[in-house]
């Protein structure tokens, strides 16, 4: 099964859609697709400060607080809070949405995959083992509190907090190693 590691610290920033902000790509597919192309997107974004979101008609949204102490997010006029025990959210990125910060800066992990095209499911995952979903074409893990280790296949690939995994659909065990949580993302071809 193919794996491949993509290092937090090799992230390349680029600016928001709106401007707004940084954020850093992780993966994208097809790959070296624009905000307008993309089929699904996986980046990490710093946010500094309170502000809108860019919108993106046609996109499916997750968004997870894996720094700092959390935002507020108003989508469409209902206020909802993420914070270190409740740090996720799953909306439309056709909807209006402003952030909020709680106390301080954070930084987030955006899941968006284009509607009809492909589907996402993203979910905490701790030390253990994981089966990937049967429809899940490609899959990422990131450790959010402390390092992991990850066995595919008699080969452990390390991560420290923040690395990405990125790997291909398997029906295979996936061995989990840490004393952390981390999230596992899970992208799928989606229905018209």
């Amino acid at each position: 099964m193919a794996a491949r590691i993509i290092r937090n610290a090799d992230l390349v920033r680029v600016p928001w859609k709106n401007g707004g902000g940084t954020t850093a790509e992780v993966a994208a597919f097809p790959e070296g697709s624009s905000f307008e192309t993309f089929g699904w997107r996986i980046s990490m974004a710093d946010v500094a400060s309170d502000g809108p979101f860019s919108a993106f008609p046609g996109i499916d949204r997750t968004l997870i607080v894996v720094e700092g102490e959390g935002i507020e997010l108003d989508v469409e006029g209902i206020a909802y809070p993420l914070d270190k025990t409740s740090p996720k959210l799953s909306f439309s990125g056709d909807d209006i949405t402003t952030g909020r910060l709680l106390s301080g800066a954070i930084r987030d992990l955006n899941v968006m995959t284009r509607r009809g095209e492909f589907r996402q499911r993203t979910r905490f995952v701790e030390s253990g083992v994981a089966l990937l979903s049967e429809d899940t074409s490609v899959a990422f893990l990131v450790p959010l509190d402390a390092p992991f280790d990850v066995t595919l296949d008699s080969t452990i690939h390390s991560l420290q907090v923040l690395d990405t995994l990125m790997l291909e659909a398997t029906q295979e065990l996936i061995l989990l190693s840490g004393s952390g949580r981390a999230i596992l993302v899970e992208i799928a071809p989606g229905v018209s």
